[in-house]
């Protein structure tokens, strides 16, 4: 595997790799509804131009993973963490997420998932975020996690 910047012409094939990798979390919630299932590739756009965006790929350069963030006031806020669901559980997702972070190493960090999403919440806690708010919308609650720039992952 390895993680580079994604490109303008990689957006389709990841908003794709977005779908994929929501439907799990949709059927888990039993909602399809979910923000990420129908983002454009206009909003995705939007999201590549005003910020940062990292591609996973696989020994034939496929898509497999990525992560994208911006950063406003001394935070980076990251978000649409994705793995490819047959690939889950490889230490992919930490290493799209130890990318993101060491762009911005001495920014505060923001990120959210369901409350349901146990094994995602596991993998923040693990990697130092801590939680901080709660807001509940009709497709779930969403854990709103946060880690400072001398928090150490486990």
């Amino acid at each position: 595997m390895q993680i580079l910047k994604a490109e303008q012409c990689d957006l389709h094939k990841i908003l794709q790799l977005q779908y994929s990798a929501f439907s799990g979390e949709a059927k888990m919630l039993n909602d399809y509804s979910i923000p990420p299932l129908h983002q454009t590739l206009t909003e995705i756009e939007y999201e590549y131009a005003n910020g940062v965006m990292f591609k996973a790929v696989d020994s034939t350069d496929k898509i497999i993973g990525s992560v994208r963030g911006f950063t406003k006031d001394n935070t980076l806020y990251i978000g649409k963490l994705i793995v490819c669901p047959k690939l889950q559980g490889r230490g992919i997702g930490r290493g799209l997420l130890d990318e993101i972070e060491s762009l911005y190493p001495h920014h505060r960090y923001e990120i959210f998932t369901s409350s349901k999403s146990f094994r995602t919440l596991k993998i923040y806690e693990e990697r130092g975020y801590q939680r901080f708010k709660e807001e509940t919308f009709p497709y779930a609650t969403i854990v709103h996690m946060e880690k400072h720039p001398c928090t150490k992952a486990t």
